[in-house]
This record gives structure tokens, C-alpha cells and sequence, in this order.
């Protein structure tokens, strides 16, 4: 049986006969010429992949819902997030939170997530017209004709989704309590 990403991969020497090591979740964090190379790969024997882009700055349960409905809409999931440069101009001075190399790395150790990719640009544009996604998904608060990329996907006979939005689940709104507790004990 072939090892992906859901599946453990076995190594030889570090581990004994018949056991499994896990992926390291460094190793699905990838340049946007190996994600496209993977895509290609997965597409050619036919595996439907979903894409998805944002901040992912402080992950919470409404990153971790979204994220495994978007997996369960395709064979693959591959992420993109802003790097920290492109989270400040959106977000704001005091953002991120947690620098893009770890937020990639925490994204990736996700079992719904396959590929990670970061980008600096605002939006994903130019990352989805290279991965040629067959599904393309963001959380409820887009509506599709606000989603970056719709129109080349579904001119692509590709699916795009908005998914459900959890309530009470923002990294904004977390961040504020969090900064609010902080006060408050001063």
C-alpha cells in the first residue's frame, strides 16, 4: 500500500519491522513548485484537490471544523497562508500573532491538511491559477462572488464553496480576550 499523508509512512532503520512512523509536518510545508508538482501528480491519477487560503494565525476550533470539511470535499487539501508581511498589511501592526513558519508547521501537522504553502501577495490569486485547484473553499463570512480565484476555478469546471462559519469561533475575537485578561491582571 502507498504511504500518503493520511497514512503513516514506513521508515527504515528508526523504526522496527512493521511499525510506522508519522509524516513530520515540516515535510508537507512546501514551495508553490512543489505543491504544483504535487497537485499534478495527485490530478493525474485522478484525485479531486481542494484549496484554501488565509492567516490561520492563532488556530482555533473553527479552523479545525472548516478545515476538515474542506479535506472531506476532495482527495487532498492544500492550504496557502499569508506570510507575516501580507497578515500586517491586512490585519494590521500587532499582527500575526504566531510567525508564518509556525503557523505553516501547525497547520500541517492537521491530519486534513496535505500541503502547505505560503505566499506573500494580499491574495492567493497567482496561487490558485498555478495549482489549478478542482475545489476551491472559504469560510462563510465570503460569499462566492467575493472569493479571490472563483471565476478561474469554476472556468475550469471546478466546484467553489463557502463554507458554514462557526460562531464564536475568530481569531480577532480571541485575541481581544486574551489582550482583555491581560489587563485586567495588571
Amino acid at each position: 500500500m502507498r504511504a500518503t499523508s493520511h497514512e503513516p509512512r514506513t521508515t527504515s532503520g528508526r523504526v522496527g519491522a512493521g511499525q510506522t512512523a508519522p509524516v513530520r509536518a515540516a515535510s508537507k510545508v512546501k514551495t508553490l513548485t512543489g505543491v504544483v508538482r504535487a497537485v499534478r501528480r495527485m490530478q493525474a491519477e485522478g484525485r479531486r484537490v481542494v484549496f484554501t487560503n488565509g492567516c490561520f494565525d492563532l488556530l482555533h476550533r473553527g479552523h479545525t471544523r472548516y478545515l476538515e470539511q474542506a479535506r472531506s470535499l476532495g482527495d487532498a487539501l492544500v492550504v496557502a497562508i499569508n506570510s507575516d508581511r501580507s497578515v500586517r498589511t491586512l490585519k494590521g501592526p500587532e499582527r500575526p500573532v504566531v510567525p508564518g513558519t509556525q503557523r505553516a508547521e501547525v497547520l500541517a501537522a492537521l491530519a486534513a491538511v496535505d500541503y502547505v504553502v505560503v505566499f506573500d501577495e494580499l491574495d492567493p490569486g497567482h496561487v490558485i491559477r498555478a495549482v489549478r485547484p478542482d475545489v476551491l473553499v472559504k469560510g462563510g463570512d465570503w460569499p462566492i462572488s467575493q472569493i479571490v480565484g472563483a471565476d478561474f476555478v469554476q472556468s475550469r469546471g471546478g466546484r467553489v464553496l463557502s463554507l458554514p462559519y462557526v460562531e464564536g469561533a475568530s481569531t480577532s475575537a480571541l485575541i481581544g480576550r486574551i489582550v482583555g485578561k491581560a489587563v485586567k491582571r495588571r
